[in-house]
C-alpha cells in the first residue's frame, strides 16, 4: 500500500492596490412601474453624461444589479390595527465604474456626482488590475509552504519525502478588495471648484489562500 502524506500550505501575500471600484446604488419608489422604469433610465442617462464629461466611455459605467419591486409599509388603522399599505414601486439599480487609484481624478469624480440630480449612494472600494498575477503568486507560496512543511514533518518522521501524488485546491474566487469609504451620499456643491479634494491613503490588502498537496512518503 502506498504510504502518503497530506500537507496544508498557506499563501500569504500583500498587495498595493491600483484600482478604484465606485459602486453607485440608485433607488427611488414611483407611483407606476413604468414610471419606476422611466426614472431608472433618465437617472442612469444622466450617471453616464455626467462621467463621459470627465473623460470616460458611456459603457464604463456597469450593471451590476437591477430589479424594480412592490413597495409597502405598515400602519395602524383607526381601529389601532396594523394593516399594509401599497407606496409604489421601488427601483434599485446597482453600479460601478473602475478607474486608476488616483485621488485628484477621484476627487472630480465625486464632484460631478454630487451636480447630479439622482446622487445615489456610494461605496469606494480598492483592488488591484491583474488579480490573476497576484493570485498566482499566493499558490505559489501556498505550494512552497507546504512543501517545506512536509520536508520538516518527513524529517521529524524519519521518512522520505517522495513525488506530489495530487495538489488539492478549491479555484473558489478569491476577493482582493479594500473598503475604506461605506455608504455615502455627496451634497451638491457650490463655488469655482470643480473637484473635492481626497486624501485616501489605502492600506495594502492581505489576503491568503491555502493549496494541499498529498506527498509520496518511504
Amino acid at each position: 500500500m502506498e504510504k502518503t502524506m497530506r500537507v496544508t500550505g498557506k499563501g500569504k501575500l500583500s498587495v498595493k492596490p491600483d484600482l478604484i471600484r465606485l459602486l453607485l446604488d440608485a433607488t427611488k419608489v414611483c407611483a407606476t412601474y413604468e414610471e419606476a422604469l422611466a426614472r431608472s433610465s433618465a437617472q442612469t442617462e444622466e450617471l453616464k453624461s455626467c462621467f463621459e464629461k470627465l473623460g470616460f466611455a458611456r459603457s464604463d459605467l456597469k450593471t451590476l444589479r437591477f430589479s424594480v419591486d412592490t413597495e409597502y409599509e405598515n400602519y395602524r388603522d383607526e381601529n389601532n390595527v396594523w394593516k399594509n399599505r401599497f407606496l409604489g414601486y421601488r427601483f434599485t439599480h446597482g453600479m460601478k465604474l473602475e478607474f486608476d487609484a488616483d485621488n485628484e481624478r477621484l476627487g472630480r469624480v465625486l464632484y460631478a456626482l454630487a451636480q447630479t440630480e439622482g446622487r445615489p449612494e456610494f461605496r469606494i472600494n480598492y483592488t488591484v488590475k491583474d488579480t490573476e498575477a497576484a493570485k498566482n503568486k499566493l499558490l505559489a507560496k501556498a505550494v512552497a509552504d507546504s512543501k517545506e512543511k512536509a520536508k520538516v514533518l518527513a524529517e521529524a518522521a524519519g521518512v522520505t519525502l517522495g513525488d506530489i501524488v495530487t495538489i488539492d485546491y478549491s479555484w473558489g474566487e478569491l476577493e482582493i478588495v479594500s473598503r475604506p469609504v461605506e455608504r455615502c451620499m455627496m451634497s451638491a456643491a457650490n463655488g469655482a471648484a470643480d473637484s473635492y479634494k481626497m486624501d485616501i491613503e489605502p492600506d495594502d490588502i492581505d489576503v491568503t489562500d491555502t493549496v494541499t498537496v498529498v506527498w509520496e512518503i518511504g
